[in-house]
């Protein structure tokens, strides 16, 4: 029942998580397209009332007529329209998910027992949770506080800009070097999530607050107000989708497992800045293929590390030995390595979780729905097994004690 309830749980959360972040995201794009899609007003009424831009839109069976001011409308109604609570509930929701699924077993999840940093390697579950919760609180710190120090009056965002992206490479490979690969790539993407939260939270919300107050009470507002919740709107636009690419990562091990994942984890970073400045351009009437093209360049990259090796010729052959206990081989000279031979390694390490029935405590059901109980299952995700257990990702923590002797039989079979 617990891990039913865990498993409900995390469909629940996931659920609400998805839908908020659609909404978020949904919402940021439409103003962003808005925003750069504004023409001057053409009606000497409008710019009598200090109309900054107009954009008509037909949608819905109807006409839609947006006008931006930027700090002088005349009058603001009560029923102003506030974009907050969906930029809230998406963070407070992946929070939750990530401590139901992580933090409640960092041992397994969080623990990097291959990391290059002994210290790393020996860390305990409560340390790498701290240390995990330290990433999103020190970075956004960090990321803050170089806006404030670069570009405090927005006049240099474009050497800002260059800072966050070298932040962002050294985030990517502090956290693969610490973690294991499917927790650094969420963890950095979390990161880059909570500074779009916090940017709503600490600077764009508080700052048009003041801004209405100050109009309420016939003073002119500080435009700075408007300028930081411009350069941190713009900061969460470029952040977009790269977060939605990392959270969905953990999907795809060919990113995480490989030994390279730090410079995939950048490229896809940068590729989906880049193509998101080609749809922000486009908004402007600006069609720079240049951007979706550096994009494309970075994905073949991305495309040419993560491919797999080409499979290591066979050195020996593992048999099972009668009256040997589960997971223990009898190694015959030489021969191909075949299916019956990898899912008996299959079933001793790796069905205790990936079964139609685990028996891990915590589990209701398999991991990502990948179960391995039959030599069919286990030849349908062959290439994805020989990747996880290559690079020691899997079994998590090695809790079901794989032997490289193992692993290598896992990486010379042919997957078929």
């Amino acid at each position: 029942m617990e891990g039913f309830l865990l498993e409900y749980g995390n469909l629940l959360l996931r659920w609400l998580h998805v839908i908020a972040a659609i909404a978020w995201i949904g919402e940021s794009i439409y103003f962003v397209m808005l925003d750069c899609s504004l023409h001057p007003p053409k009606g000497e009424e409008s710019k009598k009332r200090g109309v900054f831009g107009e954009l008509w839109a037909v949608h819905g069976g109807g006409f839609y007529h947006n006008q931006k001011y930027l700090t002088n409308p005349a009058e603001l109604p009560d029923d102003l329209h506030w974009s907050f609570w969906k930029a809230y509930t998406t963070w407070l929701s992946g929070f939750a998910l990530f401590a139901l699924l992580y933090l409640l077993k960092p041992q397994f999840y969080l623990v990097n027992t291959a990391s290059p940093w002994a210290w790393a390697a020996g860390m305990s579950g409560m340390e790498a949770s701290v240390l995990a919760v330290a990433f999103l609180i020190v970075g956004y710190a960090l990321y803050s506080r170089m806006c404030c120090l670069i570009s405090p009056t927005m006049e240099r965002d474009g050497l800002l800009s260059v800072a966050v992206g070298v932040m962002m490479i050294v985030v990517a490979w502090l956290t693969t070097q610490i973690f294991p690969g499917r927790a650094a790539f969420l963890i950095t993407g979390a990161l880059m999530a909570t500074c779009m939260s916090a940017n709503v939270f600490f600077w764009i919300i508080p700052g048009q607050r003041r801004m209405v107050n100050a109009i309420k009470a016939g003073e002119a507002p500080n435009p700075l107000d408007g300028k930081r919740g411009k350069q941190r709107s713009v900061h969460n636009t470029y952040f977009t989708l790269p977060v939605v690419f990392l959270m969905l990562s953990n999907h795809y091990s060919f990113t995480y497992t490989n030994t390279h994942s730090w410079i995939i984890m950048s490229l896809f970073i940068f590729a989906g800045a880049a193509i998101r400045q080609y749809f922000v351009l486009r908004h402007v009437g600006k069609n720079k293929l240049e951007y979706p093209a550096i994009g494309i360049i970075m994905l073949v990259i991305i495309g040419w590390l993560a491919a797999p090796s080409p499979a290591p010729t066979p050195a020996a052959q593992p048999v099972a030995a009668t009256g040997q206990t589960a997971g223990e081989f009898a190694w015959a000279a030489s021969g191909a390595v075949t299916i019956d031979q990898v899912h008996a390694i299959i079933t001793a390490r790796c069905t205790e979780c990936h079964s139609a029935q685990p028996t891990q405590v915590g589990f209701a059901s398999a991991p990502l729905g990948i179960m391995l109980d039959t030599n069919a299952e286990t030849l349908l995700h062959a290439e994805q097994i020989k990747q996880v257990v290559a690079s020691k990702y899997m079994p998590l923590a090695n809790m079901t004690q794989m032997t490289d002797e193992e692993r290598a039989v896992i990486a010379s079979w042919s997957g078929k």
